[in-house]
């Protein structure tokens, strides 16, 4: 029995390891990565292939399979009813809109919002898919990555203007990214949409990639309410992060 519960610690670790490396690697990488006996490694890659979580791919590195797409699905579902709660409380905080977004392949993907009670107020539909580099849950997203694979996602993406205030430079947003990490939280100063400010913090050690974020109109989202929001966001995000964290 203790060796079937070690078998399916390891394998979960190795799908970890697959997501943490942007969905795929080759059996010496994970191998390295995990630090397991590369024969222990095969036979679990070779069980999580048969049932469809991994696939092998022709150049036979090892990539996560579709069977995973529902089981995310549904995780993300839950986790914005999970969310509510918290964005509910920073709504009352702050007074404008909350969301949740999570990183799912290179795209940022909105899961949760509360609205403002305003009836000037920001609003994102649940569902909606943007590029990363130019929205404050994104680049708290990407703060989060190393700078290798940061490139790598931009590179696949590209990095369109929406406004004259989008990073378009790679450059300049992994300096920018630095910047994020020191400070704690991001911001999108009118990158994303003119007249619309955001602030933005990541879920640290939480159980994947996902961020919070208060958006308002620039009038009333100004730079002296960003200094007083930042504390509430980061505690939010602390406190939510520990509540998903296991027993």
């Amino acid at each position: 029995m203790a060796e079937a519960v070690r078998s399916l610690e390891r394998a979960f670790d190795l799908l970890e390891h697959l997501a943490d490396a942007g969905g795929e690697m080759a059996l010496s990488e994970l191998t390295e990565a995990s630090g397991l006996p590369m024969p222990t490694i095969y036979r679990l890659m070779r069980t999580l292939v048969n049932h469809g979580y991994v696939r092998q791919e022709p150049s036979k590195r090892y990539a996560l399979g579709p069977r995973l797409i529902r089981l995310g699905e549904g995780a993300n579902r839950l986790l914005g009813t999970w969310a509510r709660p918290v964005l509910a409380r920073l709504v009352e905080a702050t007074g404008e809109t909350a969301n949740m977004a999570v990183l799912d392949g290179d795209e940022v993907v909105y899961v949760a919002q509360v609205p403002s009670r305003h009836s000037m107020r920001m609003f994102t539909e649940v569902g909606r898919r943007v590029q990363p580099h130019c929205t404050g849950v994104g680049k708290a997203l990407l703060s989060q990555l190393p700078e290798r694979r940061v490139r790598e996602i931009l590179t696949r993406t590209g990095m369109d203007a929406h406004t004259p205030h989008t990073y378009t430079d790679p450059d300049v947003l992994v300096a920018e990214l630095e910047r994020i990490r020191e400070q704690g939280y991001a911001l999108d100063d009118e990158e994303q949409e003119i007249g619309v400010r955001c602030i933005a913090v990541a879920l640290s050690g939480g159980p994947a990639l996902t961020a919070l974020s208060v958006s308002g109109p620039s009038a009333r989202m100004t730079r002296e309410t960003v200094a007083d929001v930042a504390p509430i966001m980061l505690a939010a995000a602390e406190r939510f992060a520990n509540e998903l964290r296991p027993a």
